[in-house]
């Protein structure tokens, strides 16, 4: 059985998809990246050990509109063991200051940077995602797609889901795939290589895996994205980033 094509229509405020190229400043793609539309999916309903969310289709509902933010973001970050041991009880915790004197931090350094970034403004889009379960979980499809369009329908999620940063959330609504947008941009665009996904999508992940980014050379036709399958020779793979 064909999996069913699921649709969200999304808004937010502000939104900021980061070029991987840029390491210190931020500034957005134009429109949301297939990366970042899988992870709302994955915040309403996921099990990374039986299927993936695979996104298809991205359709743009407002022109890209760009506003520019100065950020405060902290510099370090506790290392993955030593929450661990916080949690566990195991070690007391101990604040990782984003500001301060000599006196609390010993030194004349500050724990936070600032750090300029180019931001989407009042985004709205409808996407467009089919489960895409693992071998062996494959009868289970249907019961994926139910639970899925529950959560959705009553709004629920396991975290709220974000356009790119935290601090940007997205709001959603399940909505029938063949229904029109409330509205829609003429926009036509080649962006270049875009970022596809952050992660290997031809396996299921764990806490463990590394990034794994890949690119596709993303083009906007009358207001729709197409995302290729991640398996489509049009996705550029392997490139692996080392910590």
């Amino acid at each position: 059985m064909d999996p069913k094509d699921q649709a969200l229509e999304v808004w937010g405020e502000f939104a900021c998809f980061s070029r991987p190229e840029l390491k210190v400043e931020r500034f957005s793609y134009p429109v949301i990246t297939p990366s970042a539309a899988r992870a709302i999916y994955d915040a309403i309903y996921c099990k990374p050990s039986e299927f993936r969310w695979q996104v298809t289709r991205i359709e743009i509902c407002g022109p890209p509109r760009y506003v520019a933010l100065r950020r405060n973001e902290v510099k370090d970050k506790a290392p993955v063991k030593t929450i661990g041991d916080w949690m566990s009880g195991k070690r007391e915790p101990e604040p990782l200051w984003a500001d301060g004197d000599r006196d609390l931090l010993g030194n004349d350094m500050k724990g936070r940077t600032q750090r300029q970034t180019m931001a989407l403004k009042d985004v709205r889009y409808r996407l467009h995602a089919h489960v895409s379960p693992w071998p062996g979980f494959e009868d289970r499809l249907q019961a994926f797609e139910a639970q899925f369009r529950r959560r959705a329908a009553k709004g629920k999620c396991i975290y709220q889901p974000y356009f790119g940063c935290r601090e940007f959330p997205a709001y959603f609504e399940l909505v029938e795939p063949d229904a029109p947008p409330a509205q829609t941009v003429a926009l036509d665009a080649d962006l270049g290589l875009m970022l596809y996904d952050v992660f290997d999508l031809s396996r299921p992940g764990t806490n463990q895996s590394k990034p794994s980014i890949s690119l596709f050379r993303a083009k906007v036709e009358n207001g729709v994205l197409v995302v290729p399958e991640y398996g489509s020779p049009e996705v550029i793979k392997s490139l692996e980033v080392h910590a």
